[in-house]
């Protein structure tokens, strides 16, 4: 589904991880972030997005790089993800890491913070966009609301504090961008971007 001008979320199948993958249409420079289960339907969807150009794809976590392999086997995309996780895509031709932090062609920043696993890390599209996609960092705590959540496959709760730290820190301090996560697609309302203020601090369950 189209979410506002420019980005798309592909939402997971009812049942299965929750994972939302996000597309932004970043004109010569489209990206995927995450990856969702590959389906014929997906692939054609991909393909009319895409419209001839080749895409790339930033994983936030490893929980997508399965899916996100099976897809460049098909496209033939690259990929980018964080290096403490690219040990995970072994063999894999197109694929690049980075260590701290990265930019982009197309402008995107992505920083390093881990904590919900070893290799998280957070994509930030700066104005005209001005959204954070979160990954796993910041989850649906209502249907108005994320939070910081420790939860089964959290890697180290004490890890992902500080990476909050860092990303309050990274952040331009007027920037106050709408927050895309990445998990609970169907336990938010119809705005799936959040605004600012709908981060609230919240303490390991």
């Amino acid at each position: 589904m189209q979410v506002r001008e420019l980005i798309w979320a592909f939402p997971p199948k009812r049942g299965a991880d929750d994972l939302t993958s996000w597309w932004l249409d970043l004109g010569t420079g489209p990206v995927l972030i995450d990856c969702p289960e590959i389906t014929t339907e997906f692939l054609a969807q991909l393909k009319v997005l895409s419209k001839g150009r080749k895409a790339s794809i930033l994983l936030t976590s490893k929980y997508s790089h399965e899916n996100a392999r099976k897809l460049h086997e098909a496209l033939g995309w690259p990929l980018l993800v964080q290096e403490q996780e690219a040990y995970l895509l072994p063999g894999l031709k197109g694929l690049k890491s980075f260590g701290e932090e990265y930019r982009t062609n197309s402008g995107l920043e992505l920083l390093w913070t881990p904590g919900p696993t070893p290799g998280s890390c957070v994509v930030y599209a700066p104005a005209p966009l001005n959204v954070l996609f979160c990954g796993r960092l910041l989850i649906p705590v209502s249907t108005s609301k994320l939070a910081p959540l420790g939860k089964s496959k959290t890697f180290h709760w004490t890890t992902q504090e500080r990476s909050l730290f860092k990303l309050r820190e990274w952040l331009p301090s007027d920037a106050l961008p709408l927050l895309a996560s990445g998990l609970g697609f169907y336990s938010l309302g119809k705005d799936k971007l959040l605004q600012w203020d709908a981060w609230e601090p919240l303490a390991k369950s």
